[in-house]
């Protein structure tokens, strides 16, 4: 009885004396211990999913481009947008965004033809002529774009349908790369469904944040190229840190496609065919390249006029 009495009482001096200092230390070790390891497990994951709905978000705006493509197209004849008119180059710019004449938007000769328009000025008859939000051109992984808003140049949010480019610097506005609009393969719905029409910048163009990728480590992980898959990764856009890209085909599917020769008979997107190859090709030169034939798919973007 007493040995039970003087148990109690050394169990009670213990419960009012509480942790001693060891245990705290230990307690607050293991603690940042296990908020450490739940960091370094969380933080991938999480990271991991917020790219995933990156890419949800850049597919889902590439889908309703696509959408509105199809829709246009069938009041032109067949014909996706492109702006300008015949004869109309690629160039840096266009002579007034903001002007309320074709002639002064363009650069027309004295014949009506000629001229120049950029990539995103093709884009933007979707803003002009099927009611599409600046936003759906924007991918939030695509760094240095912002959505264009008319108000920040001074005009109104209702004059979005009377302009004709997303802004003065439409690199900044605009993260999707287009089919080449300016050549005689412009594209038509009875091109071919497996052909690409847009996706995620080109890798080999300058944009608002990073310069175009260095094209001569590039090579395709397929028969002849035979190389590594950090070689063929290097093709890829790198809006998705060179993961892939959401392409858009002329079928209105979207795809998160994990290389780049995802066309018709591994036609490399962002690159025009040469004599020799398809998947690989050649790379893009702002305001001259061209696509080889009506099956060459060659989605480009205009560079930034500012950096």
């Amino acid at each position: 009885m007493k040995h039970t009495k003087a148990n109690s009482r050394l169990l009670c001096e213990s419960s009012r004396r509480g942790l001693t200092r060891a245990d705290v230390v230990i307690t607050s070790v293991v603690v940042v211990v296990l908020v450490c390891l739940s960091v370094c497990i969380l933080s991938p994951v999480l990271r991991n999913v917020a790219m995933m709905k990156a890419r949800l978000r850049c597919s889902t705006n590439l889908a309703e481009i696509g959408k509105a493509m199809l829709s246009y197209a069938s009041d032109y004849d067949g014909v996706l947008p492109v702006a300008g008119g015949p004869g109309t180059v690629w160039g840096p710019g266009l002579e007034d965004w903001r002007a309320d004449s074709r002639e002064e938007v363009f650069g027309f000769d004295s014949n009506g033809t000629g001229g120049a328009a950029t990539v995103s000025s093709s884009l933007y008859l979707l803003v002009r002529y099927a009611g599409l939000s600046p936003e759906l051109f924007i991918c939030s992984r695509d760094k240095g774009t912002t959505r264009f808003q008319a108000e920040k140049y001074g005009l109104d949010t209702e004059k979005l349908a009377a302009l004709w480019d997303f802004g003065p610097d439409p690199a900044c506005h605009c993260s999707y790369a287009y089919h080449m609009p300016y050549s005689q393969f412009h594209l038509t719905t009875s091109t071919g469904p497996d052909v690409a029409v847009a996706a995620d910048r080109n890798p080999w163009m300058d944009g608002p944040q990073c310069r175009a990728a260095g094209f001569s480590r590039f090579k395709p992980d397929l028969t002849p190229f035979n190389a590594t898959t950090e070689e063929a990764r290097l093709g890829n856009s790198l809006v998705h840190e060179s993961d892939g890209q959401n392409v858009l085909f002329l079928d209105s599917h979207v795809e998160f496609a994990r290389r780049a020769f995802c066309g018709l008979e591994d036609d490399n997107v962002y690159t025009s065919w040469d004599s020799k190859d398809k998947a690989r090709g050649v790379p893009p030169k702002p305001y001259q390249s061209q696509p080889a034939s009506a099956r060459d798919s060659l989605l480009l973007n205009d560079p930034p006029l500012k950096r």
